[in-house]
């Protein structure tokens, strides 16, 4: 088992750049199928990853 465990005192490092993550940018894509979103580094810009928010009607 895995246990998941919230922290304030500590900031993750940026995978790309090694930097801190102080703060996140964000983007939304086109889509006509719900919202994604795409996550970057404010300091290298290089992408952290992609969700995807289902609408209401897509259950």
């Amino acid at each position: 088992m895995i246990n998941l465990k919230e922290k304030f005192d500590e900031t993750p490092l940026c995978p790309h750049c090694n930097e801190p993550l102080a703060e996140v940018w964000f983007k939304e894509l086109k889509s006509n199928f719900g919202r994604r979103y795409l996550y970057f580094c404010s300091k290298c810009k290089k992408a952290l990853g992609i969700s995807h928010r289902k609408g209401f009607w897509m259950g």
